[in-house]
């Protein structure tokens, strides 16, 4: 294909991401259509010329339906789940200073079990098990919370017989009712906010909640509460570790309730999964580096005193119960002879201990 010619439909790009293996597809204005594969971000073609205001807007409105178009125009950004013949995308639209950007997230619809992903089925299982609780998977943009996040809610799925209820922006995976009856609501679309689909989540009678993004203070307050109440609630937070997404969701209460929310988060809390996807030495793509908190009465004894910086301590010692710390999860991965010694390094929470044991 030349690489000189704009193509007339975002799903021929769409397409070629698939065809190529790539995560996201990138059309912006003033520079080159762009995918990433691997975690790296390049231009499509070497000699492609950067695509211009005309180019995007073209782009843009062959594949914007009526609604989004207008909420483009109204507010300047959309976002929503954008499917074709071939798949389904997180689609973001955004006007900017030169035209619009597009970026769109290739989802893959198979759900992916936890085998597949390397989960630790032993230590996760008995987490997904409990009739209440909260479950937290955790990591930066892009380090594949919510394909683990899937896997889990379809684990629930074929293992119990109950009622999940997800609640999502946008929804990307599409769960069959196998077990249980899953009902799939997608914020923006089906209702106004997260914490707005929560409040009547409850009403819903469900067993299984599963929150995309537990954003603000209502969110996050009405998922404990549920928790609290019977029910196993999954939730997605953008932080690194355990210590951070503990410090995360107490930071956003008032210092008068903070007292009380350690306690009800002591109590609630199941385990805390923080991930990222590390390039593979080989240059065949990413492997999970993964760390796992589980609620002992040791670490609930932390959260209850506020003292998040004890838990890497508390952590190293709970390995009977799958515990690990993503230095030690990196230092695994050294080992293996899967990630460098730079990736490991650059990825390291403790720099100084992490140098230490490449010296040794």
């Amino acid at each position: 294909m030349p690489g000189h010619q704009v193509l007339d439909h975002v799903d021929q790009y769409l397409q070629l991401g698939r065809e190529y293996d790539c995560s996201d597809i990138h059309l912006p204005t003033s520079f080159p259509p762009a995918w990433r594969r691997f975690g790296q971000l390049n231009p499509i073609w070497e000699d492609h010329p950067p695509l211009t205001p005309e180019d995007t807007d073209r782009l843009a409105r062959s594949f914007l339906g009526p609604n989004e178009w207008q909420r483009l125009q109204e507010r300047g950004d959309v976002d929503f789940a954008y499917a074709n013949v071939h798949g389904r995308y997180r689609a973001s639209v955004v006007k900017q200073r030169l035209g619009y950007d597009m970026a769109f997230r290739v989802i893959n619809t198979k759900i992916r079990t936890m085998e597949e992903i390397n989960l630790p089925m032993e230590h996760l299982v008995p987490l997904t098990r409990y009739q209440n609780g909260l479950i937290l998977v955790t990591g930066s943009v892009g380090s594949g919370k919510s394909t683990t996040l899937a896997a889990l809610v379809d684990f629930v799925n074929k293992d119990r017989e109950d009622h999940i209820l997800t609640l999502e922006d946008p929804i990307e995976y599409v769960f069959e009712s196998k077990g249980c009856h899953v009902n799939q609501r997608e914020v923006h679309t089906h209702t106004e906010s997260f914490a707005k689909a929560l409040r009547g989540a409850l009403r819903e009678d469900p067993d299984v909640i599963m929150v995309g993004e537990m954003r603000d203070l209502e969110t996050i307050q009405l998922a404990l509460t549920a928790a609290e109440t019977g029910h196993l609630v999954l939730g997605t937070l953008h932080t690194g570790n355990a210590p951070r997404t503990l410090d995360r969701v107490l930071d956003v209460f008032p210092t008068d309730q903070r007292d009380q929310i350690r306690i009800m988060v002591s109590e609630s809390l199941r385990g805390i999964l923080s991930q990222q996807l590390v390039p593979r030495l080989d240059g065949t793509g990413r492997v999970l580096a993964l760390e796992l908190l589980v609620n002992t009465p040791a670490v609930a004894h932390c959260i209850r005193e506020g003292k998040t910086f004890m838990l890497p301590g508390v952590m190293q010692t709970g390995k009977n119960v799958g515990m690990i710390t993503m230095d030690e999860s990196l230092r695994q991965l050294y080992i293996r002879g899967i990630i460098t010694r730079e990736e490991a390094m650059y990825r390291a929470e403790d720099k100084i201990q992490m140098r230490e044991f490449f010296q040794s």
